[in-house]
């Protein structure tokens, strides 16, 4: 296997209006590698959110080393960055934000369409990914018409609508009660085996975390393997 994501010495710091500055992230390294899901756990407050940001190029570190798939990230231009972003980084977050406007099918074919792809095929994709997680029934609906479940296993399947080589989730199931958590969880973990893509998610669920490939936890600014 190889590394899909490579994080070398990734530091932040947050001014915050203050003369001291704030060290948000001190020094991070962290590899995944194809295949391969991390767990990400921390405290409120610890970084994780910086990190994912970085990882998945909407923030700029102050010092260290983004690589995806042996690409410098830190080297390109913001056109190059938004290009690697948008076809090879999907992000999941605490709460869907899905365009109310369009049905879920829609919500998928959307980022797809912004990356070049014809409707057809961007519908057939969609369609297939509404079916790998039990949800395909509902294409027609608005997410005013579904459940929470329903709504994140939707923004589950447009995060890996470009086909993603790195899937990087913010507390994806944070927003949900203990028995739909556990089955969203499920219809990610799903998409993600079935796709073979690295994986890093964030979540305060000890239980959660437990059932992916590796934990690290984050501590005062600082990954620990646990």
């Amino acid at each position: 296997m190889s590394d899909v994501l490579q994080l070398s010495g990734i530091a932040k710091s947050y001014n915050g209006g203050t003369p001291t500055a704030v060290d948000v992230l001190q020094g991070v390294d962290l590899h995944v590698q194809t295949g391969e899901v991390v767990a990400l756990v921390a405290p409120s407050g610890a970084g994780k959110s910086t990190l994912l940001h970085i990882a998945g190029l909407l923030d700029t570190p102050d010092a260290g080393d983004v690589m995806i798939n042996g690409v410098d990230m830190t080297s390109l231009n913001d056109r190059k960055r938004t290009a690697m972003r948008r076809s090879e980084v999907g992000f999941i977050y605490q709460f869907h934000h899905l365009l109310p406007e369009f049905t879920a099918l829609e919500n998928i074919v959307v980022p797809q369409l912004a990356n070049g792809e014809n409707r057809a095929q961007a519908e057939e994709r969609a369609t297939m990914l509404l079916e790998q997680v039990d949800v395909a029934h509902r294409a027609s609906h608005r997410p005013a018409a579904l459940s929470g479940g329903e709504q994140q296993r939707v923004a589950f399947c447009r995060a890996l609508a470009n086909a993603p080589s790195l899937l990087l989730a913010d507390e994806p199931t944070g927003n949900l009660d203990p028995d739909t958590s556990d089955k969203v969880f499920a219809a990610l973990m799903t998409l993600v085996r079935g796709t073979g893509l690295a994986a890093v998610i964030a979540t305060h669920n000890l239980e959660l975390a437990a059932r992916m490939d590796r934990v690290v936890r984050m501590e005062k600014g600082v990954l620990r393997p646990t």
